[in-house]
């Protein structure tokens, strides 16, 4: 995937995951889905899939191939991402129960040391980074309600 890393074209593109499985029919799945600040549309998708299909056109094995955004519950997957999604909105399940339970859900302080730290209405809750099982953002779209309603009283 370092294909799109280098092209100029998807600068600010993020490859927050890739995959690829051999088919019982023979040749691959090939799945990625990718990121940037302020999301993916469906032609950012559709420019990468055709810039990756080109690129895999010249082998000859039969292949699928699949470009999706993150998506408003993006996972987090890497240490880098406790920090860029500072005070958004999470839910982490655990391992092992921390607190009594293994779904912790609130809003994201960043990463201190090798613990993630929530703050939910009990206070704040340290979860290390070798207990989370995964971890993703949770929508909600009262915020962007909230955001349109500003943005209209503003306007007027």
């Amino acid at each position: 995937m370092h294909y799109l890393e280098n092209d100029p074209a998807f600068a600010g593109v993020e490859i927050v995951s890739s995959s690829a499985r051999r088919l019982r029919r023979g040749g691959l799945d090939l799945r990625l889905v990718i990121d940037r600040e302020g999301g993916v549309d469906v032609a950012t998708c559709e420019r990468i899939a055709r810039r990756l299909n080109h690129a895999l056109d010249r082998y000859p094995q039969q292949y699928t191939l699949s470009v999706e955004s993150a998506g408003l519950e993006r996972p987090l997957l890497r240490p880098a991402d406790y920090t860029r999604f500072t005070g958004k909105s999470v839910k982490i399940l655990t391992n092992l129960g921390i607190q009594g339970a293994k779904t912790h859900r609130g809003r994201l302080l960043g990463l201190r040391g090798s613990n993630v730290v929530l703050e939910r209405p009990g206070g704040e809750l340290p979860i290390p980074l070798e207990l989370i099982k995964h971890a993703n953002l949770e929508y909600d779209p009262r915020n962007d309600l909230t955001k349109d309603k500003q943005e209209r009283r503003r306007k007027a």
